[in-house]
């Protein structure tokens, strides 16, 4: 869409999940994603796939948090932030390897879209409906950043994983459960899952891109 001015957000820097149990919580997702483990001098785990920070796993109260990149860092509402520098993660980066993430979703209300749109640059693809898509854009082309989904629970990442019914399985003789599918959606083969501590994160299937299908089927709905 020419003409259409960049956005300051372009995508993911990493999530971030705290924990009262971040030792155990981050093992259980490392056996589950593949992630190498590093533990901080802070208490934290980092989760690395290849060269790429995957996510990191702080102690403290039960939460999910996605930092997307920007210009300045600054905490944003509904438990997301901005970090200044490189997008690791998103629309623009490259194809998802298995144990990264691959797609985030809000689940809320549509007065959300407003909020996001103004912070971060967006553009809202179906204002107001039950699920839309938001937009971020480089030099006039147009990519799907995120997700929002009228529902409760806040930011959902989803993670690349070869095959969801397997991983969903495991997840479950490691103490998670599953809570949705693997059933099939526009975005593919998900399946959300609650991690030992009560945490909700979701499995997609072989994304080609970030968010699955979404990111293939980008311009013919721009």
């Amino acid at each position: 869409m020419p003409g259409t001015p960049d956005s300051p957000a372009r995508g993911v820097r990493r999530v971030e999940l705290s924990t009262t149990r971040p030792e155990p919580i981050a093992e259980f997702y490392a056996h589950l994603l593949g992630w190498v483990l590093i533990a901080e001098p802070d208490g934290a785990f980092t989760g690395w796939v290849g060269d790429r920070l995957a996510a990191r796993v702080n102690p403290g109260d039960p939460a999910w948090r996605v930092v997307f990149a920007g210009a300045e860092a600054r905490d944003l509402d509904r438990g997301a932030a901005v970090d200044a520098g490189r997008v690791l993660h998103g629309p623009w980066a490259p194809q998802p390897r298995v144990g990264e993430p691959c797609w985030v979703e809000l689940m809320g209300d549509a007065d959300a879209d407003d909020y996001w749109a103004a912070e971060l640059g967006w553009q809202v693809r179906d204002p107001g409906g039950d699920f839309t898509l938001y937009d971020a854009a480089v030099a006039g082309d147009r990519r799907p950043v995120a997700g929002r989904l009228t529902a409760q629970g806040g930011w959902t990442c989803y993670f690349a994983v070869p095959d969801v019914a397997a991983a969903a399985a495991e997840a479950t003789d490691m103490g998670g459960r599953v809570l949705i599918g693997p059933t099939d959606v526009p975005t593919g083969v998900v399946a959300a899952v609650a991690d030992p501590a009560g945490a909700v994160f979701a499995l997609l299937e072989n994304p080609p891109g970030w968010g699955g299908t979404w990111c293939a089927t980008h311009r013919a709905h721009a």
